[in-house]
C-alpha cells in the first residue's frame, strides 16, 4: 500500500486515517484505522471503500464521489459501519478531497469513533470510582481497626480472668470474630508493598491461571485458549497478577456452573487510552464465559468492594483484581450479556518511570 509523505506522523495519530484513490480503493491506512477495521493495512491494500467499510455506505460513495469532482469537502456524522474485523462502531467521518497537479486525485477521510470517546469516558469514571472506593476503605479501615484491637485485646484478658472452659468457649469467639474481621480489612486494602515488578510473560501467567482453573473446574466445563504469540515481554508482578487473572477467572467458573466454557484469549492492543494516558502498545488479556451474564443491577457497581450477585461471596475479588491491574497502570473493562460476559484486562507493554517517561 503506497506510503503517503509524513506517515510516521500520520501512525502517531488515534484518528483513524484512510487515503482513497479516484477510484476509491484504499491507498493507505494508518495504525489507528488499522485496530479500527480490525485488518492489516497489507491486507486492505486495494480494497474498496465498501469492502472496508460496510454501512450505508453507497450514501457515502456517492457523497465521496461527489467531493472529489467538486472539490469540496463534507463530514457525515454518527454512522454505524460493520468492520471487515466483523465489529460494529458509530463513527464521525469527515472526507477532504486532495489535488495535486501531478497526481490524480484523491480522498483523505478522517473517521472519529465515537463509542472510543464513549469507552474513554467510562474508563475514567471507573478509574475515579475505584480510587474514590479505596480512599473509602481506608478510611473505613483505621476506624474499624483500632476498636478491634481493644476488643480482641479485652477478650483475652477476660478470658484469663474466668475460670471455666465454658465461659472462655465465649471470649473465644469473640476473639475469633476479631480475627476474621481484622483478615477481611486486610483483604479490603490489598497489598501493603508496592509490586516487585520485571519484564514477564503474559502467557506465562495466564496460562498458569487457565491450569489452575482446569484443575477446579468440574468435568463438563471446557476450558480453552486462544493466544497471540507476537505479544512481547510486559513489565509487571508476577504473583499480583496471577492474583488478579485468578480473582476473574474464578468468577467466571462460578457463572458457568457444573457445564459451559471459559476462554482464555490474549491480544495486542494499539493506540489505546487509559483514562487520559494514551498508550502506543498493550497487553489484552481476556477471560470469557457463556454463563448467564452479569445482573444489570450491579454492572455499574461491580468494582465496588463487597459488592456480588452470590449468596455466598464476599464481595472482594474483583475490587482487589481492579487494583492490582491498576499498580501496573492498566485497567480492567467488561462487557455482559446472557451467554456470553468478557473481562479484558489491558496493560501497557512500554514501561513507565517514575518520572511519567515511557520506553517502548
Amino acid at each position: 500500500m503506497t506510503q503517503p509523505r509524513h506517515a510516521n506522523i500520520l501512525d502517531n495519530l488515534s484518528t483513524a486515517i484512510i487515503l482513497l484513490d479516484d477510484n476509491l480503493r484504499l491507498r493507505y491506512v494508518n495504525s489507528a484505522a488499522e485496530n479500527l477495521l480490525g485488518l492489516s493495512a497489507r491486507r486492505m491494500k486495494g480494497t474498496s471503500l465498501i469492502d472496508a467499510i460496510c454501512c450505508s455506505t453507497e450514501d457515502l460513495r456517492l457523497r465521496v464521489k461527489q467531493s472529489l469532482r467538486t472539490g469540496q469537502p463534507f463530514t457525515e456524522h454518527e454512522i454505524e459501519v460493520d468492520t471487515p474485523g466483523k465489529q460494529r462502531v458509530t463513527v464521525n467521518c469527515t472526507v477532504t478531497p486532495i489535488t495535486e497537479t501531478d497526481r490524480a486525485p484523491a480522498a483523505l477521510l478522517e473517521v472519529v469513533e465515537l463509542d472510543r470517546h464513549l469507552r474513554i469516558s467510562r474508563d475514567e469514571q471507573i478509574l475515579n470510582q475505584h480510587l474514590i472506593s479505596r480512599a473509602v476503605i481506608r478510611g473505613m479501615a483505621h476506624e474499624i481497626k483500632n476498636p478491634l484491637g481493644g476488643i480482641r485485646g479485652a477478650a483475652q484478658l477476660l478470658e484469663h480472668e474466668l475460670g471455666t472452659e465454658e465461659l472462655k468457649d465465649y471470649t473465644r469467639i469473640i476473639i475469633g470474630e476479631a480475627d476474621r474481621l481484622q483478615k477481611l480489612v486486610d483483604r479490603m486494602l490489598g497489598p501493603n508493598d508496592l509490586p516487585d515488578k520485571k519484564d514477564i510473560d503474559i502467557h506465562e501467567v495466564v496460562e498458569h491461571v487457565r491450569n489452575l482453573i482446569a484443575a477446579e473446574a468440574p468435568i463438563r466445563v471446557k476450558i480453552v485458549r486462544d493466544y497471540d504469540p507476537s505479544i512481547p515481554v510486559i513489565y509487571g508482578d508476577r504473583n499480583l497478577l496471577v492474583q488478579a487473572f485468578l480473582n476473574i477467572a474464578r468468577n467466571a467458573l462460578q457463572s458457568v456452573g457444573d457445564k459451559g466454557k471459559i476462554m482464555f484469549r490474549t491480544r495486542i492492543e494499539r493506540r489505546f487510552s487509559i483514562g487520559q494516558t494514551h498508550h502506543r502498545l498493550l497487553a489484552k488479556a481476556s477471560i470469557i464465559d457463556d454463563g448467564p451474564g452479569i445482573p444489570e443491577n450491579l454492572k455499574k457497581r461491580l468494582f465496588y468492594p463487597l459488592i456480588t450477585g452470590r449468596n455466598q461471596g464476599t464481595g472482594l475479588g474483583l475490587s482487589i483484581a481492579q487494583n492490582l491491574v491498576n499498580l501496573h497502570d492498566g485497567l480492567i473493562e467488561f462487557d455482559s450479556r446472557p451467554g456470553r460476559t468478557e473481562f479484558n484486562v489491558f496493560i501497557p507493554i512500554e514501561k513507565i518511570s517514575t518520572l511519567g517517561v515511557t520506553h517502548a
